[in-house]
């Protein structure tokens, strides 16, 4: 199992200058590589894989001297990164590979090579970048072991490092955990979610908040001279273009920095979580079916929230159980089980049940069922 921890990079001018021409360097590999894939295949249906490609390695640094002074392992781990782009496409798990730009986000991949990688008290150390200056806000257990670090820049200007440690499973074999310790959360477009003890996240909407501050931003940025296809970047574009970054990145990082916190408290009071297995990417764009939830679903970052949930349940010996999506949970009566097909029109938000006479919330009411449909399926997995 592996674990990352994110640090906040501060790398002086001279630093900045060789991560920027390091992100280009692997950017070349990568572009190259792919080129030579995509025409050899077009050309008499030849298949380049990666030894391929690692073994011209050598060849092309010969016509790009320049190359020769980048961090060497950083291009394996593009072509290695190609190559896992290309397994995805063939498993049908993703499009084809496109090539990287330079106005996107920059990134690149180094393994740890004889102690070469380093988190410190009050910096990073990089290979042949050397120690760069971070914020250490938080160090690994002495159990994890250091793997790679991936470097990035976001389009906002800040620099990242991100650490991979492989760590050590944690067992709940033997573990038996009481019913009390079991939560069912009902996704809602309002709000994140509404547990089977009837409370809200209260997700602040943060996309919604910074929504006209971003869109007047954008109409700036479309009026300077750069916005158009083949238009010289001005001076004004580009620090306009890094404005308006930025409004994004501080709604991602208020978004990121909510998640992390109510995971890591849901995570630290129960041991079994059940929620449904919903296809959000489905939900926020199918128009036709009724939903209209794009902005509200991606403002939530439900699925984000879940994958969080799940490794901090995992750390602490906790499961995270995912019902299947076509579980009649809004229509089912908690407490007799009838099954109500009213609920299907979602504008119902208060329910009597015609069977016992039962008033609810729906949405307490589907959280209540998937809590007791993911314990029954949690019992009979153990």
């Amino acid at each position: 199992m592996n674990r990352a921890i994110k640090y906040r990079l501060y790398p002086d001018e001279k630093q900045a200058q060789w991560l920027a021409f390091n992100f280009g360097c692997c950017r070349k590999i990568y572009n190259e590589a792919l080129n030579w894939r995509t025409s050899a295949y077009k050309a008499d249906g030849t298949v380049i894989r990666y030894h391929d490609t690692a073994t011209a390695l050598p060849q092309v640094k010969k016509f790009y001297p320049w190359l020769k002074d980048s961090d060497s392992a950083s291009l394996q781990q593009s072509l290695l990164h190609l190559d896992a782009a290309f397994t995805g496409f063939f498993e049908g798990r993703s499009g084809y590979p496109a090539f990287k730009s330079r106005r996107n986000r920059q990134s690149y991949s180094t393994p740890l090579t004889n102690g070469n990688i380093a988190v410190l008290d009050d910096c990073i150390r990089l290979p042949k970048a050397g120690k760069v200056k971070a914020v250490i806000h938080r160090t690994a257990p002495e159990s994890w072991r250091l793997c790679s670090a991936t470097v990035s820049k976001e389009r906002d200007g800040a620099f990242y490092a991100s650490i991979l440690y492989e760590v050590p499973e944690a067992s709940a074999a033997g573990v038996e955990f009481s019913r009390s310790e079991c939560l069912g959360l009902d996704y809602k477009s309002d709000g994140l979610y509404m547990d089977s003890d009837g409370r809200s996240a209260g997700m602040p909407k943060y996309y919604r908040q910074a929504e006209k501050r971003l869109a007047r931003a954008q109409r700036r940025l479309s009026r300077k001279k750069g916005a158009r296809r083949g238009e010289t970047a001005s001076g004004k574009f580009k620090k306009q273009k890094l404005k308006t970054a930025k409004i994004s990145r501080h709604t991602a990082s208020q978004r990121m920095d909510f998640l992390h916190k109510l995971s890591h408290e849901l995570a630290g009071r129960y041991r079994v979580i059940c929620v449904e297995d919903l296809n959000l990417k489905d939900m926020s764009r199918h128009h036709a079916k009724g939903f209209h939830l794009g902005k509200s679903t991606a403002d939530n970052g439900y699925a984000k929230f879940l994958s969080m949930l799940e490794y901090k349940l995992a750390d602490k010996g906790g499961t995270l159980i995912r019902v299947d999506k076509w579980y009649a949970s809004s229509q089912i009566c908690h407490i007799c089980g009838h099954r109500n097909p009213t609920t299907k029109d979602l504008s119902v938000r208060r329910v009597v049940c015609p069977e016992c006479g039962a008033e609810y919330d729906r949405d307490i009411n589907a959280a209540q069922n998937i809590r007791d449909e993911g314990w029954r399926i949690y019992l009979s997995s153990t």
